[in-house]
């Protein structure tokens, strides 16, 4: 069984945390990137989306998952399973240092994971204090004013990638 972790770095600007609206283990938030089959090879034209919410009951045997789906090249089924309790935010001293934080761990069998779409809402908190709610960072970035830290706030370069988890 191999697990990839989701892994998200950015260069902040006073902001000392990021993650999504509601925590690393949000059941609403939507995960969306792309797929390759682990057969052929053929990557989806499309995102998938995956929430912890929406589960689905597997063909075979007992138990669930978050997506099943048949490549549309070969006909092979594969399943992605999230694995919650494994995420933290993305904090001011990782982002100075230039690494990432750990979003969600994904259990991809017949597939693998094809780069991540960063969307939903997200929250960031300010080094001041400053809370910020339901932020879109489709655009690739964020600018605020704080007030009460009376300084710029800014989250920029937001980058990710899948690391192989044994």
């Amino acid at each position: 069984m191999v697990n990839h972790m989701l892994m998200i770095t950015a260069d902040f600007e006073n902001i000392a945390s990021l993650q999504p609206q509601g925590g690393c283990d949000d059941p609403n938030f939507s995960y969306f990137f792309k797929i390759k089959c682990g057969r052929c090879g053929e990557v989806s034209q499309k995102e998938t989306c995956v929430t912890l919410n929406d589960t689905v009951s597997l063909h075979q045997g007992k138990g669930t998952s978050h997506l099943i789906q048949k490549c549309k090249f070969c006909g092979r089924d594969g399943t992605v399973t999230m694995i919650p309790g494994k995420g933290k935010p993305l904090t001011q001293e990782l982002s100075e240092g230039g690494k990432y934080a750990p979003l969600m761990l994904f259990d991809f069998r017949g597939y693998e994971p094809e780069g991540f779409v960063f969307s939903g809402a997200w929250n960031a908190e300010s080094i001041a204090g400053t809370k910020y709610e339901d932020i879109d960072l489709s655009g690739d970035d964020f600018n605020e004013y704080d007030e009460k830290g009376e300084c710029p706030v800014m989250i920029s370069n937001l980058r990710s990638k899948f690391e192989v988890v044994r």
